[in-house]
């Protein structure tokens, strides 16, 4: 995917079946292709770890965007954690 040096990158949960201590490796790397210049644009079930590292925030619910915000404030708001992130 990053061989043609795209401006975008869209990765589709790309934590889903790793292991455990290979989750954060994964965001890391994706974090350095953003750093270097790359767009990303990603949907991931492991949302407490994607809002932790995104610049802006999307949580949707049965195919509707509910909540816009960056990372940190989705992550602080009392009705996404409690709806979303289990409290």
């Amino acid at each position: 995917a990053l061989i043609l040096d795209p401006d975008l990158l869209m990765p589709d949960e790309p934590s889903a079946g790793l292991a455990p201590d290979l989750v954060a490796d994964m965001f890391d790397r994706i974090d350095a292709v953003n750093d270097g210049g790359t767009a990303v644009l990603m949907v991931e079930q492991n949302a407490k770890e994607a809002l932790r590292r995104c610049d802006r925030g999307y949580v949707l619910a049965q195919g509707r965007n509910r909540f816009t915000d960056t990372g940190r404030a989705l992550l602080d708001d009392e009705e996404v954690r409690r709806e979303f992130l289990g409290g």
